[in-house]
C-alpha cells in the first residue's frame, strides 16, 4: 500500500473547530515548507514529479482533488476530500494531483525547503532511479 493517511484530531466545541499540526508530533517530520495550492483550472492536472529525498503531507483543507502516487512498481489512486485527513507523500514516490474541486485549497508541508535538485520530473528517468535503488 502506497497511501499512508493520517487522520488529524479536531479539537472544539460549539464555537467551531480547530486542528492542529506539529512537526515529528502528527507530521512525522520537521516542517521547513509550506505551500499551497489553489484557483486550480478544471481538467487540470498537477505534480508529474518525484523527489530523491524530500517527504510531504497533503492536505486538502477546503474541497476535494485526488493523487496518484506512483513507487514504480504499484500505482495508486486517493480522494482527499476531508480537512481531517492528510496523505504522507514518501521520497521517490512520482505524484500527480487531478480533478480539483472548484473550491479546493490543497495546502503541503514539505520536509526540506524547496532545491530543484531534488526533482525528478521526467518519468522514465524517475523509472531509472528506482531500477537503480532497487
Amino acid at each position: 500500500m502506497l497511501a499512508k493517511v493520517i487522520k488529524f484530531k479536531k479539537m472544539g466545541d460549539r464555537r467551531g473547530l480547530l486542528i492542529a499540526l506539529e512537526e515529528n508530533k502528527n507530521i512525522p517530520f520537521n516542517i521547513k515548507r509550506v505551500y499551497y495550492i489553489i484557483e486550480t483550472k478544471n481538467g487540470v492536472r498537477r505534480g508529474f514529479h518525484a523527489h530523491k529525498k524530500l517527504e510531504q503531507v497533503a492536505i486538502c483543507v477546503t474541497g476535494s482533488c485526488s493523487l496518484l502516487l506512483d513507487n514504480g512498481k504499484s500505482k495508486e489512486s486517493v480522494l482527499l476530500n476531508s480537512s481531517e485527513n492528510g496523505l504522507i507523500i514518501n521520497k521517490m514516490v512520482w505524484h500527480e494531483m487531478y480533478d480539483f474541486s472548484k473550491n479546493c485549497v490543497l495546502i503541503v508541508l514539505a520536509s526540506d525547503f524547496y532545491d530543484e535538485s531534488d526533482y525528478i520530473r521526467n518519468y522514465d528517468d524517475f523509472l531509472k532511479e528506482v531500477d537503480h535503488n532497487s
